[in-house]
């Protein structure tokens, strides 16, 4: 046999053999963990006292500021002593026919405190305006036409930026006046005295063709020049118009209706009279909410006659944050839309073009009015 082949064949036997001693082996049993004995105890439960209910009465429907609260209106409901209200009412007939003073939520318990006999004492809970101005904010009113508010179309609960534009005059430092300033000529006399001579408006300026200075005036009054620029934003409109005296310009407060009458005639109620409408008061202010600082801001303004535009924002664009807007001024206009200046031409039109059609607001306006009174 070979050699080399009976070498292969005992390292054969020899693995085999060994594999087969691993597997009679027997493998030492798995050790487990000590374990110590597991004691039960008993759980402890505290005793929980009952919760104490008392009926108190409480809302069962809405019940907006203003209303006569009905019958169906308000019950007795079971409510934890615990979390009593301190104004608590625990008799409906306490409040069935008292009007409410302020709003009370479906489900909110009644109190004595929101609860007034007549119509008077509603003042004592404010107004509607500051029950709807936001925190921080202030209101304040200003006079618009159909022209400075959109046409009227803002309408509470929208928002507007107010625009306003300003005339520029050049003034002298010392007297605050438009310039130019007039001038007084003196002519000395030959005892001594001085002559002053009728003032006239203009600036001496020294003449090269003559050997005295000469006092050159203008043709015409000083020009104001025009700059318009967009200023508070996101002003929230309260109210457009005067409000009412009883300040429910929400329209919350329900109308009471004559109770029908029988007519023995008919056999059935007497219809109720046909309502009759009362025109609208005229739209000429406004109220708006806005910064305090914004509010003397718009104050002045007023003040100073300037005259005042608002520009109503997309309902989608009230929280959007401020933008700036670049002042807008003759030099604005003809640069950014590129006009041109008109060459002095040697003919001109008959009759000459002297003014630009304009809109007299205290004629055309009015009359639009009287003409469309439903507008």
């Amino acid at each position: 046999m070979n050699r080399n082949l009976l070498i292969l064949l005992l390292l054969v036997v020899v693995v085999v053999g060994s594999a087969v001693a691993l597997l009679l082996v027997p493998s030492p049993a798995p050790t487990s963990p000590r374990t110590e004995p597991v004691v039960f105890q008993e759980p402890i439960f505290t005793p929980i006292p009952p919760i104490e209910f008392v009926e108190i009465v409480i809302a069962i429907q809405e019940l907006p500021r203003g209303i006569v609260i009905p019958e169906d209106g308000v019950a007795l409901r079971p409510w934890p002593r615990e979390s009593l209200p301190a104004n608590k009412v625990s008799s409906v007939r306490e409040v069935v026919g008292r009007i409410a003073r302020t709003d009370i939520a479906r489900e909110a318990p009644v109190l004595s405190t929101q609860l007034v006999d007549n119509i008077s004492q509603l003042a004592s809970a404010g107004s509607d305006a500051a029950a709807v101005l936001p925190n921080g904010k202030v209101a304040i009113a200003m006079p618009v036409d159909r022209l400075t508010n959109v046409a009227h179309a803002p309408m509470s609960g929208d928002t507007v930026d107010v625009i306003i534009s300003f005339l520029f005059v050049d003034v002298d430092d010392e007297f605050q006046t438009r310039l130019p300033n007039r001038i007084t000529l003196t002519v000395l006399r030959q005892d001594g005295s001085l002559e002053f001579q009728r003032g006239i408006e203009g600036r001496i300026e020294p003449s090269g063709d003559f050997p005295f200075p000469v006092v050159v005036g203008p043709s015409e009054t000083q020009r104001p020049r025009l700059v318009t620029q967009r200023t508070i934003q996101n002003a929230l409109v309260i109210h457009v118009g005067t409000f009412p005296p009883d300040g429910d310009f929400l329209n919350r407060r329900p109308t009471p209706l004559p109770p029908p009458t029988y007519d023995p005639a008919r056999g059935g109620p007497t219809p109720l009279p046909t309502p009759t409408f009362t025109p609208l008061p005229p739209k000429d202010i406004i109220t708006l909410a806005m910064e305090p600082q914004e509010a003397v801001v718009l104050v002045w303004a007023i003040e100073s006659r300037l005259p005042i535009t608002l520009a109503l924002r997309s309902a989608r664009d009230r929280n959007a944050p401020p933008t700036s807007t670049d002042a807008v001024s003759l030099e604005y206009v003809i640069s950014e839309y590129r006009v041109p200046q008109p060459a002095a031409l040697p003919y001109s039109l008959e009759p000459a073009i002297r003014s630009i059609r304009r809109l007299i607001l205290t004629e055309e306006l009015l009359l639009g009015v009287f003409t469309n009174p439903g507008q």
